[in-house]
């Protein structure tokens, strides 16, 4: 319990200070004309203004508050490495062990993770937050259990008391990384993309010259070359496909370094063909011919080399050829000396006439099954003696012919294993008549018999079932057959039509790899932190998915059919980084946020960021690694760290309880008092 002397005037201010202003005028007076009882007169005025002033004790029932510590530990990636989850817990034993010590001294031990996305160690604004929900009156210290890797220094808070920092890591701790510093986010098939890297050390690394960098394209074999360390790199690369292609960059974990998370890296490139070149061979002028024609000529991404075959050798009718105005078919130029270069040949309508020699042929199946790639539509000439399937491309062809060739109506239909082929699937949504029975389109009126192989997949079927449009793999190459020429009664609108444009569009994209058209794949979809993980396949079910995590833990995930050939799973990531998934046939890697976060590029302990703001509050730095601290209490302005020992500011913080107040006199105390006063100057000055 305190008390205290308060004034509650019973006059306004202003009236009180003329009173005072009188009283003095008065003693002035008396003291002039030397009355020998001035003094008592004196007395009996300060006794009436005391009145006045009307004097109290104000006594507080005061209840003491304990000092409060922030104990503030790091917990983010960084802090996960090496020993540090150990010396993170025995720092904060250390402390609490010291505080339990301390008389009238409690902690409060705030905990942070990793920043949203990849903002790194928000330690300071974990800090600010903390501080906001305490009274500044009873801080007394401030620790911050971290290795100093911050990324958010310029949010440090106002300090109200000596802040210290326990540092985590060894002395001899060593780290090396991989930097990807330049990567192009779109590259032109065909051409080299150049990316730059680079391999650097950081902390007490051994002398090491160089390392060995593995390079892997979508998961496949790794490609290993030894690279300089400390030194940017020119990589030369050429994507192998169109699409997004996933570059994986891995040098392998030292012995003795802190973390391999930095170890890979992963970029992204998206592969765009300068050109799609399209051999299109018309063996002769029918309704179809301008279907296939429009659709290559729509997309500006395809240069076109069209030729109609409109003279046969057996329409010779004595008109010299330098009179007629045609184009001589380049065969030689075309088959022998160019065929690398396009994309994708069609045959369509095409028989044999003498026109491309067997060689030619040949020429062809090998430029299959070296990548190319070959489409058939196929007329009635397909099932005669002058089928093309008669010379040395039978042997790639997916559909041998029974010489049957049906002229009547039938309504093409997706097979079950077409609902689940990427060239096929929902083709019925885009029908004229989706809610009809049926696929809701145009009839066809022709098709040509032919027998399918095993290993050929048949996506489309006619009349009682038989095979409309067949694909299959040959070598590095693809091929497919459509058995009939009516696709352009789609395109004309015949019975409502139907999705032509759309099917000969995804055709054609299969048969020049396009990634999202591949029927064996699995892939995700990253939306920040969530990856809906995707898996198309042929097959009725697929298996589980191993996720790999970058600290190298798994997670086993099962997937759901969501449509047919197609399994979905959305899942959380626990944090950014290099993901691997495989599910035992495909697999995949993928990166949310950077390969190798913001926290782990620059792994060494270090206290340079907060040195200047720990030194501002008297404190200091110590290392965990030199072993336990002691804590002591020190004056406010005084220095707070030492050999060994850090320093807390009790605050002698309280809460008043309770409030009374006593007049140090009565009233009629006062009146007497002063009335003493005033009669014995009277009778002093009357005895004179």
């Amino acid at each position: 319990m305190t008390g205290s002397l308060i004034l509650d005037p019973l006059l306004p201010m202003v009236l009180f200070y003329g009173v005072v202003g009188l009283a003095a005028l008065a003693l002035g007076l008396a003291i002039w004309r030397r009355l020998p009882g001035w003094w008592l007169r004196g007395l009996a005025g300060l006794a009436l203004l005391a009145a006045l002033a009307n004097p109290a004790i104000q006594q507080e029932d005061r209840e003491p508050l304990t000092d409060i510590v922030m104990l503030v530990v790091d917990q983010s990636a960084s802090q996960r490495i090496g020993d540090r989850p150990t010396q993170n817990a025995a720092a904060i034993a250390n402390i609490e062990a010291e505080l339990a010590r301390q008389p009238n001294t409690e902690l409060r031990t705030v905990t942070l993770g990793d920043g949203e996305g990849d903002a790194g160690t928000t330690l300071m604004t974990a800090l600010s937050e903390a501080l906001a929900e305490e009274p500044q009156g009873r801080i007394a210290g401030i620790i911050l259990v971290t290795d100093g890797r911050l990324h958010d220094i310029e949010r440090a808070p106002r300090l109200p008391a000596p802040t210290h920092t326990l540092l985590t890591g060894q002395p001899d701790d060593w780290d090396r990384r991989l930097v990807v510093s330049n990567a192009p986010a779109f590259a032109i098939l065909g051409e080299q993309v150049s990316l730059t890297l680079r391999v650097e050390d950081q902390g007490q690394a051994p002398a090491t010259d160089s390392v060995l960098l593995s390079i892997s394209i979508d998961g496949d074999e790794p490609l290993t070359l030894p690279v300089p360390i400390g030194q940017d790199i020119e990589l030369p690369i050429e994507l192998p496909h169109g699409g997004m292609n996933v570059l994986q960059f891995t040098i392998p974990e030292a012995d003795g370094e802190l973390t391999n998370r930095n170890n890979s890296a992963v970029v992204q490139i998206n592969g765009v063909r300068d050109r799609l070149r399209v051999l299109l061979v018309s063996g002769e002028p029918h309704p179809g011919e301008r279907t296939w024609r429009n659709l290559l000529k729509s997309d500006s991404a395809v240069d076109l080399v069209h030729f109609t075959i409109l003279r046969p050798p057996e329409k010779q009718d004595g008109v010299p050829v330098n009179e007629l105005s045609l184009i001589a078919f380049p065969t030689r130029e075309l088959f022998l000396e160019k065929i690398n270069d396009f994309d994708l040949i069609i045959f369509d309508r095409y028989r044999r006439r003498g026109i491309l020699p067997s060689e030619y042929l040949d020429n062809i199946r090998q430029y299959v099954e070296q990548g190319g790639a070959v489409l058939i539509s196929s007329g009635p000439e397909y099932g005669a003696a002058e089928s093309i399937y008669r010379s040395p491309l039978g042997t790639i062809l997916p559909g041998a012919p029974t010489a049957r060739v049906f002229e009547e109506g039938f309504t093409p239909q997706i097979t079950d294993i077409g609902q689940r082929h990427p060239v096929t699937e929902g083709l019925d949504a885009l029908s004229p008549n989706p809610d009809g029975d049926g696929p809701g389109w145009g009839r066809w009126f022709r098709l040509i018999d032919v027998l399918v192989p095993e290993e050929a997949t048949t996506v489309m079927s006619g009349i009682d079932n038989r095979p409309l449009l067949i694909l299959n793999r040959i070598g590095e190459g693809r091929v497919s057959l459509m058995t009939s020429d009516q696709s352009w009664l789609w395109d004309r609108g015949y019975e409502g039509g139907g999705p032509q444009l759309e099917l000969l569009r995804r055709l054609a994209h299969w048969m020049m790899k396009e990634p999202e058209l591949e029927e064996e794949s699995l892939w995700v979809e990253p939306a920040g932190q969530t990856m809906r993980i995707i898996r198309r396949t042929l097959d009725l079910d697929t298996g589980d998915v191993t996720v790999t995590h970058p600290d190298g833990t798994e997670t086993v995930l099962s997937l759901e059919e969501v449509s047919p050939g197609r399994f979905e799973t959305l899942w959380e990531a626990p944090e950014i980084g290099l993901y691997r998934l495989d599910d035992g046939e495909e697999t995949s890697v993928i990166a949310l946020g950077p390969s190798a976060p913001r926290e782990f590029e620059q792994t060494i302990a270090s206290a340079t960021l907060l040195e200047p703001l720990v030194e501002s509050t008297g404190a200091g730095v110590k290392a965990i690694s030199d072993g336990d601290v002691s804590i002591r209490t020190v004056r406010e302005g005084r220095p707070a760290s030492g050999r060994g020992w850090i320093g807390i500011t009790p605050r002698g913080a309280y809460q008043t309880a309770d409030i009374s107040i006593t007049p140090l006199l009565p009233a009629w105390a006062w009146l007497l008092l002063a009335s003493i006063l005033i009669v014995g100057a009277w009778l002093r000055e009357g005895r004179r």
